[in-house]
């Protein structure tokens, strides 16, 4: 609920309703974390269990690895939705841009530019940890694969299970860092309508 005085400034106004609804595009994304995580769980279970067969359980390991391979596809599907919504934000957010402009109080128009280039630098980090993530379902489909095969070698698993782990390094250090911005743009949202006039209560 939006209650109190607004800014003279009605540039605040027109971007206070412009990241409202750089909020709406990002929903989905949102909406992608908890099926992504389980899906994540799932398939750890499928490739703890695999690793616990010996050779001798071929058939198991060939049906559980098919398994595994479906909930790679559901994580692809997933992550796109995820880029889409991201996409869709980065596009809202391109509008911001242009109203901060606009912005004639030097204070409000300082945290304006200054919410603006975290964001920006979230968009170009979530661009770094998806196509990371990509690259991860990609190698956790070779290794199944070559799960599969009866005849592959002890070196070329662990070589291949070696950078996959790399890869999903990678992915988790990038999400660190966009969670951690992601954080430092809602701290700063706050702070300009703070600094523009705008109180905002929560409906109870």
């Amino acid at each position: 609920l939006l209650t109190g005085c607004i800014s003279k400034d009605s540039s605040a106004e027109k971007l206070y309703q412009v990241l409202e609804n750089v909020v709406d595009a990002e929903k989905e994304f949102e909406e992608q974390q908890e099926p992504l995580a389980d899906l994540e769980r799932q398939e750890k279970e499928i490739y703890n269990e695999i690793m616990t067969l010996g050779m001798k359980q071929h058939d198991k390991i060939v049906t559980l690895s098919d398994e595994a391979h479906s909930l790679i596809e559901k994580r692809k599907n997933h992550l796109q939705m995820e880029i889409d919504s991201i996409n869709a934000s980065k596009k809202e957010f391109k509008k911001a841009e242009e109203v901060i402009k606009n912005i004639k109080d030097p204070d409000q128009k300082k945290k304006a530019e200054d919410l603006s280039k975290i964001m920006r630098n979230r968009y170009q980090l979530h661009g770094i940890l998806s196509k990371n993530y990509s690259s991860a379902l990609d190698r956790d489909k070779e290794l199944y694969l070559m799960l599969k095969e009866e005849s592959i070698s002890y070196d070329k698993l662990e070589e291949h299970i070696a950078k996959l782990n790399t890869t999903y390094q990678k992915v988790f250090e990038a999400n660190e860092k966009f969670n951690d911005l992601t954080g430092q743009y809602n701290e700063r949202k706050l702070e300009f309508y703070k600094q523009a006039g705008l109180n905002l209560d929560e409906e109870k």
